[in-house]
């Protein structure tokens, strides 16, 4: 087994990203639970996102509370990306006991990644009657980030309905300019959650 371990190291550590993906799905094709260190360990820090992707399934693929106990730690790890795939992979486990594990510093996280990471899997991990506390603290997210940033907090707010939307609107009354045209594309978006999220700079008067 030893020997395994290591062979799963070495084959994620190879140059070539092509490599290391077929190392990830081999290791997911064929999961032990002796694997879980080194896939979390890669986890934070792979480059490339489609073995990041893998390496993700290859851990839903081995022991679900080993998973989900390890996969907790890692939040509280000082690397940015450990952090973003923790909460990337809990979102695939869907296991409602890691949601009081999602703190308000994940969610308010100075790294964009984990930040939106965080959004969507407390979204999809939060009690019905967490929503309102949890759209709350979210509004305070408006106007934050490139616009791929301002979408991913656009679906959180689409996912917790009539809490999300409570949100979106104080925000909408209380916010800064850029707080003001991130909330109205909110709104839009949520009344039709297939529409294109757009910002119209109009929305600030």
């Amino acid at each position: 087994m030893t020997n395994l371990v290591t062979q799963l190291a070495s084959g994620l550590s190879q140059m070539d990203p092509s490599a290391r993906l077929q190392t990830a799905l081999t290791a997911g094709t064929y999961p032990d639970d002796a694997f879980l260190e080194v896939l979390v360990e890669r986890c934070a820090i792979e480059p490339d996102f489609s073995v990041r992707e893998m390496l993700t399934w290859a851990l839903t693929r081995l022991s679900h509370d080993l998973v989900l106990e390890r996969v907790i730690a890692e939040l509280d790890s000082p690397i940015a990306q450990a952090r973003s795939q923790a909460l990337h992979t809990l979102s695939k486990l869907r296991d409602v006991r890691a949601w009081p594990a999602i703190t308000m510093a994940h969610l308010h996280d100075t790294d964009d990644e984990v930040a939106r990471t965080a959004w969507r899997t407390a979204t999809g991990l939060a009690p019905l009657q967490e929503h309102d506390a949890l759209a709350g603290e979210l509004k305070h997210e408006f106007g934050r980030g490139d616009v791929d940033v301002q979408r991913s907090l656009a679906r959180a707010m689409v996912d917790l309905g009539d809490s999300g939307e409570k949100a979106t609107r104080e925000a909408l009354l209380a916010g800064a300019p850029r707080v003001r045209i991130h909330a109205s594309a909110t709104l839009r978006l949520i009344h039709d959650p297939e529409a294109t999220f757009y910002l119209d700079p109009g929305d600030e008067l």
